[in-house]
């Protein structure tokens, strides 16, 4: 089978897909040594210094399987941790703001892994999703990540899972529409600012650098979300990857309840750019 070059894909892309998501509250201050892949881990990215501070607050999981895309199907798992500081020029003044920020992300194909690098900062890795429909209704994930330490080209998944979950819908609660641009009315800025990103010795050539900062508002939305129970246990095989937080996160209980949208609209749009000297105009 012919493998077709990776071409770029501007912004604005629209999507749909399933979203599966988790939102949780995150305390500000050092993070787990896994909320970065190795590449960002050993960069910028991830120094509070050069790239703002872990304020914490409103965190997500999301995994998200994409039926269409600019880019094709794929599947892709988000870890994004709450806010950061950054600076932004606003009245002609300096100002100090925070922000959510994505700091690992998965995806199962090259083809938005080189794109969503370089069209928004998002700090894309690939790995291999494998997906079980159970017979009582629940779902499976794992995500085995091709960013190990000792595979710095990222040429094989590991055998073991960074993530695994276990998704089942509530069958009493109904169904109902759901828009992210709700939050915007509680106050809530969704909006993405990334810092700069490393280039990283992909096998696919999947893992570009930039050299700016970007700012985009992402969103999502369905006429069919229900909430699901989240089973965050990682099992006994993934324990010492996770620095002993056997449900993933640090403090976070086993049993999460989570949203499902399907069938969802979902927009990534075109970002600001600014460059490393000086702060957003």
């Amino acid at each position: 089978m012919e493998v077709k070059p990776i071409v770029p894909v501007p912004a604005p892309w629209k999507l749909k897909g399933t979203v599966y998501m988790v939102t949780f509250w995150a305390k500000g201050g050092k993070l787990p040594d896994f909320t970065y892949s190795p590449l960002e881990a050993a960069s910028a990215f991830s120094d509070p210094a050069q790239s703002g501070e872990h304020k914490g607050g409103l965190s997500q999981f999301q995994i998200i399987r994409y039926a269409e895309s600019p880019v094709g199907p794929y599947d892709e798992l988000i870890v994004c941790p709450g806010f950061f500081t950054y600076h932004e020029m606003e009245d002609g003044q300096i100002k100090k703001k925070s922000a959510p920020r994505i700091t690992r992300i998965y995806v199962s194909q090259k083809y938005t892994c080189w794109n969503g690098r370089k069209n928004w900062n998002i700090p894309k890795h690939l790995a291999r999703f494998e997906f079980k429909d159970l017979p009582d209704g629940s779902t499976t994930v794992k995500v085995y990540p091709h960013d190990t330490d000792d595979d710095v080209a990222e040429t094989y998944a590991s055998e073991i899972p960074f993530f695994q979950a276990k998704i089942r819908s509530l069958q009493w609660a109904p169904s109902f529409p759901l828009s992210s641009n709700l939050l915007k009315y509680i106050g809530i800025d969704i909006s993405l600012v990334q810092p700069p990103l490393p280039t990283g010795d992909g096998s696919q050539k999947e893992l570009p650098g930039t050299d700016h900062w970007t700012k985009v508002v992402p969103g999502q939305k369905t006429k069919n979300a229900c909430l699901t129970w989240v089973d965050m246990w990682q099992g006994s095989e993934t324990i010492t990857t996770r620095d002993g937080y056997e449900n993933f996160w640090p403090g976070l209980g086993r049993w999460q309840l989570g949203l499902k949208m399907e069938d969802a609209d979902i927009e990534f749009g075109e970002p600001i750019h600014w460059n490393l000297s000086q702060p957003k105009l």
